[in-house]
């Protein structure tokens, strides 16, 4: 039997299922429980290598859950990804059973990520935190629209909807300590262990980043998007500069690095040892952010409990 690679260009309504090499012509599914049973049934027969989609603002979170149950080896990557693969090998046309066999050609070249089971309870936690998210914005953008009203009743509009927007997130952290719990209670506790770390950046990072304390430092930093990659052409050598990785993830680290570096000592010394030498507050507070990645992986990897230290030298 011929080993594939399969493309799948996913809509609202239909999945698109391209192969590479093309065992035959591309062909539609309708995107629902019904046609996602009928791909797994036909890739069950084949011997396919990888498979790759594009995340499409969460229409393609059935199947891709419903492939993973299947253990099958799929991707799903950021469309910006596989635009860039598409133009460099000169594919300019675009209709979904064209971005269907892109996708299939772009899978042979894609390294499998870490395998993560799927789980019911982190989908649970991750539609809660990007609920709290999107009500969290709601309220933000009220609290800029009140400034600028004159009419008592548009500001007494916004403080009511303020209010109870600020309840709902209330609420809504209630229930983002059960799921966390639910997820993985120890894990859960060991995180929030670390001052600087609550109770948002820890259901943040349970349900954005699983990986976390399962692989190396270099592993975790990377795929956050951490990691500086060298710039170096010729006799040019470029500055280091992170690039990829999962920016939620690193929103969260972000906010947690600022606050360990304002009540910690030891990032505190780092943050401020690296700005002396001439490093922009930029560069220096992601350092912090490695530097508190790597620590939080390596204390969920060993089991073992966080340690503020007194002085630590900081990274070059």
């Amino acid at each position: 039997m011929i080993s594939c690679f399969v493309g799948i260009d996913v809509s609202k309504a239909t999945l698109d299922v391209g192969f590479w090499p093309e065992l035959s012509k591309p062909f539609q599914l309708r995107n629902d429980p019904e046609g996602i049973a009928q791909l797994i049934a036909c890739l069950n027969e084949l011997e396919v290598e990888r498979i790759v989609l594009e995340a499409t603002g969460g229409y393609e979170k059935a199947v891709f859950k419903a492939l993973r149950i299947a253990d099958l080896d799929v991707v799903r990557v950021n469309p910006k990804r596989s635009h860039d693969y598409a133009q460099a090998i000169g594919q300019l046309a675009k209709t979904d059973r064209i971005d269907a066999l892109m996708l299939a050609k772009f899978a042979q070249h894609l390294a499998s990520p870490s395998k993560i089971e799927p789980s019911q309870a982190r989908d649970e936690l991750s539609e809660l935190v990007k609920l709290r998210d999107q009500i969290v914005e709601h309220r933000d953008d009220d609290r800029r629209r009140i400034k600028q009203a004159t009419s008592p009743v548009a500001i007494t509009f916004f403080t009511e909807h303020i209010a109870s927007l600020n309840a709902q997130i209330k609420a809504l952290d209630k229930h983002l300590a059960q799921a966390s719990k639910a997820l993985n209670s120890e894990k859960a506790k060991h995180l929030a262990s670390v001052k600087g770390v609550g109770l948002i950046t820890t259901a943040k990072l349970m349900a954005y980043l699983p990986e976390l304390g399962t692989l190396s430092g270099r592993k975790i930093t990377a795929l956050v998007g951490l990691a500086p990659y060298n710039k170096d052409s010729g006799s040019k050598s470029g500055p280091r500069k992170i690039e990829g990785g999962r920016y939620k993830v690193r929103g969260v680290i972000y906010m947690a690095a600022w606050v360990m570096i304002r009540h910690v000592p030891e990032f505190k010394t780092r943050y401020d040892a690296l700005v002396a030498r001439g490093k922009r507050p930029k560069v220096a507070v992601v350092a912090c952010m490695r530097v508190l990645l790597v620590r939080l992986n390596a204390m969920l990897r060993d089991g073992t409990p966080w340690k503020d230290y007194k002085t630590q030298a900081p990274a070059a």
